[in-house]
């Protein structure tokens, strides 16, 4: 530990991301990435955008992707804003809006993300379990407090909360800002978008990273009300005004304006998804139900621990998480038809030895 840290980074817990093995070729099933390439027109624009005006510096308030993510959804410009990638903007939002007198509320099964922001920022936070089915109450979220995170689908877990609980909550809680993070939202729920023209205090925030293909690209973006965009936006100039580059800007804007290519990918998703779940279930697995792009699996003979390192051994890669509560389940990525088809087969075959 260098006597140089300051004594916030000596006591940071910082959060680990999921593997990136360059030893060898995996089928990586850790990490939520999309199976699936970009669409081929993002590609193009970046390539386009690959030009001499990298020598200047890109649109520090990325105006036209910001219009062309305002008609997508149907509200104005002044309603969006866009980062570097949606952990970026989830930074910024707990700086702005959750350094409060009172803490914070967040699932205690959750992106661990959270946790990291919290430590980092000195936010004080309040975790509420979540049902022994995995499952978030948010009738338990009626404390005062200085602000509500939570994600929808929850990472992790994977269950995703109708609007009509979360129309519930915004009723209750008027006077904190409420965050919620959908970075898996289009493999089967339904966003909370249309509730930010309604209520003041929902900021909604999603990622290109997963559906869109775009994770090594980093964009992502938050919609809400113009007083919570400006507060992201003074937060942001503070730190660093230009955001996303030139070639980021060009490969979003396609991947929005991309709709056919981005439906068929996320259809794709969901069906392997649900072959998956089944097939799993056939081999004596314990499946909780997903709206994401990943499901949490354990076996009731094998410990998690255990598979987690076989099937590595098998040349496959999913997430282990040494954490209370989830301890006993593997989280595993869906891949394409042929590599959920190989992970079902070697699994078979380990849980029968």
């Amino acid at each position: 530990m260098s006597r140089y840290w300051s004594k916030i980074v000596k006591e940071l817990d910082p959060y680990v991301p999921g593997e990136q093995p360059r030893d060898r070729r995996y089928i990586k099933l850790n990490t939520n990435e999309n199976p699936y390439p970009p669409s081929p027109s993002v590609i193009a624009a970046i390539r386009h955008a690959a030009n001499d005006l990298l020598k200047l510096y890109p649109d520090p308030n990325c105006q036209e992707l910001r219009d062309t993510l305002a008609q997508y959804h149907g509200v104005e410009p002044g309603n969006v804003f866009v980062g570097n990638g949606s952990d970026e903007i989830l930074a910024l939002a707990f700086f702005t809006f959750f350094k409060q007198d009172e803490p914070i509320l967040f699932p205690d099964v959750t992106y661990s993300f959270y946790d990291a922001y919290c430590n980092l920022f000195s936010i004080q936070a309040r975790r509420i379990p979540v049902r022994e089915d995995f499952r978030i109450d948010l009738s338990e979220y009626v404390e005062p407090n200085g602000g509500i995170i939570f994600a929808n689908p929850n990472a992790l877990t994977a269950h995703c909360l109708p609007l009509s609980e979360i129309v519930g909550l915004l009723e209750r809680n008027t006077g904190s800002a409420v965050v919620v993070d959908e970075a898996y939202i289009d493999f089967g729920g339904d966003t909370a978008i249309p509730l930010t023209r309604i209520h003041p205090n929902l900021l909604v925030i999603q990622t290109l990273s997963k559906s869109r293909s775009l994770a090594g690209l980093r964009v992502g973006f938050a919609v809400g009300n113009e007083d919570l965009i400006e507060g992201l936006e003074r937060t942001k100039n503070s730190f660093n005004s230009y955001t996303l580059d030139r070639l980021a800007l060009a490969g979003a804007l396609e991947a929005i304006k991309d709709e056919e290519y981005f439906q068929m990918t996320c259809r794709k998703v969901i069906a392997t998804r649900e072959w998956t779940a089944k097939e799993l279930s056939k081999i004596g697995f314990s499946v909780v139900p997903s709206q994401a792009n990943f499901i949490l699996v354990r076996h009731a003979s094998h410990p998690s621990r255990e598979l987690f390192q076989k099937i590595r051994n098998e040349g496959i890669l999913v997430r282990y998480f040494d954490k209370p509560r989830v301890r006993d389940y593997l989280r595993v990525t869906i891949g394409t038809e042929e590599e959920m088809r190989t992970f079902v087969e070697k699994l078979g075959v380990l849980v029968q030895s």
